[in-house]
């Protein structure tokens, strides 16, 4: 049986770990790992070889998430699923999705080769950030059967698509069904750093997540008219920047004022970008989400009208480009109890409540809901 020193060390080789696997990045100098970019074959290769060691069957299936499963004491038993995803923003830190893969194997670890009454697989998504191709929960989505012609035909920046992305990654696009998971699956248990203030603000180490908040995501273009800076009167300017402007205050103001919803804006492009040219077009992006699809759905309806408005009255149009709705998840509540119960254990406090960050519990949880109707996994 471990003792808590062997625990400790544990904890600190799974540290280590992220942190090496940080430095498998697309830049110098920052993390940064897109779906099926080249580090992306380093970080399976190393992950891969802490699974083999474990003896655990390792693949990859044909979006390119890493499996590992640990077979259970008899065949044919059920499985739970254990994991988080290995892509990352740009500039990321060491822990974010990577820290779920590397604590489960450091779970699997602990085991010291004992044999439970149901197996585990641990999975390594290949995308959840949506960095690369704007659409986020490639990995997930091909687990839950839900990775379409439209997703294999999304092209990145420099005209890649995805299914070709995969073909260069070696994998066959063709084989997407057999990534889908069976009927034999328990549950799914992500960990996941907190990526916000609350644990911190209330002296909270571990916080049980109890339903991921539903989220939309839009593109937005402000469509003005590109003139001299010099020369074109205050008066008589279609400055599409200033319109921008206005309307993301508009959208902070809105979102402080509504109990429960966070709205960002989180990039913005200016064209044409020269500094004695009034820009005639700007492309941003909002994220919005709140645990109640109603408030989220009138909030969207809200922020697109005043952008309509500011618009109008200074002369522009604008343009919505929806690409992602998905609907708040309620998450399994033996799950959350037995979560909560291991946590008391340690005499550590928990905190309870909703995730404002959508992760692959939730595409799991839909898979699950479509199923059976039930709550869906944890």
């Amino acid at each position: 049986m471990l003792t808590s020193s062997d625990f400790t060390k544990l904890a600190e080789q799974v540290i280590a770990r992220c942190r090496k696997l940080a430095t498998f990045s697309e830049d110098t100098g920052g993390t940064r790992r897109t779906f099926l970019s080249a580090p992306m074959r380093d970080c399976h290769r190393e992950v891969s070889s802490w699974m083999k060691a474990l003896g655990m069957t390792v693949s990859v299936d044909a979006v390119g998430n890493l499996r590992g499963f640990y077979s259970a004491v008899s065949t044919g038993a059920p499985r739970i699923l254990m994991g988080s995803h290995l892509d990352t923003v740009p500039n990321a830190g060491a822990f974010d999705g990577i820290l779920g893969v590397v604590l489960a194997i450091g779970l699997m670890e602990s085991l010291a080769g004992m044999k439970l009454p149901y197996g585990i697989e641990v999975i390594g998504f290949s995308e959840e950030e949506g960095v690369r191709f704007g659409v986020p929960f490639l990995g997930s989505r091909a687990l839950t059967g839900r990775f379409d012609e439209d997703l294999l035909g999304r092209r990145d920046r420099n005209g890649i698509s995805v299914r070709e992305a995969i073909q260069q990654f070696g994998l066959n696009d063709q084989r997407l069904g057999e990534a889908t998971l069976a009927n034999d699956v328990l549950g799914y248990l992500e960990f996941h750093i907190e990526q916000g203030p609350v644990l911190e603000k209330s002296a909270r180490q571990l916080g049980v997540v109890e339903a991921i908040v539903g989220q939309t995501r839009l593109a937005l273009r402000f469509l003005g008219r590109a003139n001299h800076s010099g020369t074109t009167p205050m008066d008589a300017r279609q400055d599409a920047l200033a319109a921008a402007a206005e309307w993301m205050v508009a959208v902070e103001s809105y979102a402080k004022q509504t109990s429960g919803l966070v709205a960002t804006v989180g990039s913005i492009e200016a064209k044409p970008g020269a500094t004695n040219v009034i820009p005639g077009e700007v492309r941003l992006s909002l994220d919005v989400r709140h645990r109640v699809d109603e408030a989220r759905s009138n909030a969207v309806r809200e922020l697109s009208g005043l952008a309509e408005a500011i618009a109008r009255k200074r002369g522009l149009c604008s343009q919505w480009n929806p690409l992602l709705e998905q609907n708040a998840v309620l998450l399994d509540g033996f799950l959350a109890d037995q979560i909560e119960s291991a946590i008391r254990s340690t005499r550590c406090h928990d905190f309870g409540g909703a995730s404002s960050r959508r992760n692959d519990i939730s595409e799991e949880s839909r898979r699950d809901q479509s199923r059976s109707g039930g709550n869906g996994f944890s």
